[in-house]
């Protein structure tokens, strides 16, 4: 017989978080389509499971306790990334004669793909989405030929062969584990001292190390590579640990940088800027499935870029 999982259930979190927004399990239980006494004996199951009080129960209602509501807060962003996964796994396993086929680098879908498509199915229901992902340049070759009709990606210029359209911009974060000697230095690192340092980078062709290289190459440098990794979590990872420094994205380092688990460094005589931008086949214009994903993009991300990515820069 297999373990009991050691996670709480996502519906009784779902319901708890109902409760808080509604006020009452009756009101919770009637948004969730089931009885009153369900959504207790869920609620119970789950106060059992965190070993907590999470409702204050009374004749006249419950109300969330106060580590009932810290608890709401904790689910409703794990829930929201759960509907990010399903929208996103949902486009990974759709068929590839689906209407609107779109390649997007891994920084773009990891972070950001999974909102887009979520507004899109808002708007567009019966649109068939399927993701293709990989480095920048791999993405696009796949428009170029035609494997996908609009692609995302990040560096310092579009690709030439290709019509772009500028989203948003984004910024390369230096970043190191909280041990690391960085972390404690009470002068801005240089462009010198980066070259020299050998770093865990994303593999070449990928919009990231582009970036970075273009950057050390403008005062005559290079960049030295401690490992090359495909993936943007295998490189925190290594960072974190303290294997080397390394340089991603303000987008896929925000969660890690307030939580401490990294830590941003300032190296202002390098221009780590770059945009994210949509792609399209310079010789036909975007269906309209295409063009609405692209418009809810500029849309959401015009109404984001303003807000503070929460990382924290090094002491100096």
């Amino acid at each position: 017989m297999p373990p009991a999982s050691p996670y709480p259930d996502m519906t009784a979190l779902d319901l708890l978080v109902s409760v808080g927004k509604l006020g009452s399990i009756s009101a919770a239980a009637d948004a969730h389509g089931i009885t009153q006494p369900a959504a207790s004996m869920r609620l119970s199951a789950l106060e059992r499971r965190l070993k907590i009080q999470l409702l204050e129960r009374a004749t006249t209602g419950a109300r969330l306790t106060p580590a009932g509501m810290a608890t709401a807060e904790w689910a409703a962003a794990i829930l929201a990334d759960m509907r990010a996964l399903l929208v996103g796994t949902a486009a990974l396993r759709a068929e590839q004669g689906s209407h609107l086929r779109v390649a997007a680098s891994l920084t773009v879908a990891e972070y950001l793909i999974p909102r887009w498509f979520g507004l899109l199915a808002a708007e567009l229901p019966r649109t068939k989405v399927s993701l293709e992902m990989g480095n920048t340049a791999h993405v696009a070759d796949s428009v170029s030929c035609g494997n996908a009709e609009v692609g995302f990606i990040e560096g310092p210029r579009p690709p030439g062969r290709l019509r772009s359209r500028e989203l948003l911009a984004d910024r390369l974060v230096i970043v190191v584990g909280r041990d690391h000697p960085w972390t404690r230095r009470r002068r801005p690192l240089g462009a010198q001292e980066l070259a020299a340092t050998p770093l865990v980078l994303r593999e070449p062709g990928s919009g990231t190390r582009e970036v970075l290289t273009e950057a050390l190459l403008a005062h005559g440098l290079g960049v030295v590579a401690a490992m090359e990794l495909g993936s943007t979590t295998a490189i925190k990872a290594a960072a974190a640990a303290g294997a080397a420094p390394a340089v991603l994205s303000a987008l896929a380092v925000r969660t890690e940088l307030q939580a401490g688990q990294l830590v941003a460094v300032d190296c202002p005589e390098l221009s780590l800027q770059r945009s994210i931008r949509g792609i399209w086949a310079a010789l036909r214009q975007p269906s309209p499935a295409a063009a609405r994903l692209l418009a809810i993009a500029a849309r959401t991300e015009h109404r984001t870029t303003s807000q503070p990515d929460g990382s924290r820069p090094s002491r100096h």
